[in-house]
């Protein structure tokens, strides 16, 4: 059971660590829109490899955060009967989405992307718009990078059901706990 305590904290301070840093994404993001914005408007000019940029700054923090969102239970969930249920219900109903949804639609993106994000990296495939931005297999990497954490965190969501069906989720720090740990069911 500490062994599984420790991959789901390995694996959330992991997420942690790249959530935190990838999220500062969207002030750039914010920034890079603001300047294509008075350029097109003020300036009656345009630059392409700009708007480029924001789109793609943006696709890189929402792929690269995904598993930060999931440790932090950000993620869209049906409310109405999860957030209700006994601990272990949740638990189970965690396990049981990890294993059959989670892990299977991880695999399959994985598995298609991988082909198309290793031609892109071997040819270093840049923007299709003439004037756009060079490096478009940097950001076809994070389709990968999204497949590795969001998975990575998927089999942390199963260690940590796993615990608390074992009522071992003292193991666990707060923060990686569930968000209803401390009533008793």
């Amino acid at each position: 059971m500490q062994a599984l305590a420790m991959l789901v904290r390995t694996i959330g301070g992991l997420n942690r660590i790249v959530g935190e840093v990838l999220s500062w994404l969207a002030l750039g993001c914010v920034l890079v829109c603001f300047a294509v914005v008075v350029e097109r408007y003020v300036f009656n000019s345009s630059t392409l490899w700009m708007q480029d940029l924001y789109v793609w700054l943006g696709g890189a923090m929402f792929t690269g955060v995904a598993g930060f969102a999931l440790m932090r239970d950000d993620h869209v969930r049906v409310d109405i009967f999860y957030r209700p249920a006994p601990l272990r219900k949740k638990a189970i109903a965690d396990l049981f989405g990890v294993v059959f949804f989670l892990l299977p639609y991880i695999y399959v993106v994985f598995h298609y992307a991988w082909p198309a994000v290793t031609r892109s990296w071997g040819y270093q495939e840049g923007s299709a718009n003439i004037g756009g931005m060079p490096g478009l297999f940097l950001l076809k990497g994070f389709i990968i990078l999204f497949c590795v954490l969001v998975g990575l965190q998927g089999l942390a969501m199963a260690a940590r059901a796993i615990l608390v069906l074992a009522n071992r989720e003292d193991l666990l720090p707060d923060d990686l706990r569930y968000n209803d740990a401390k009533e008793v069911h």
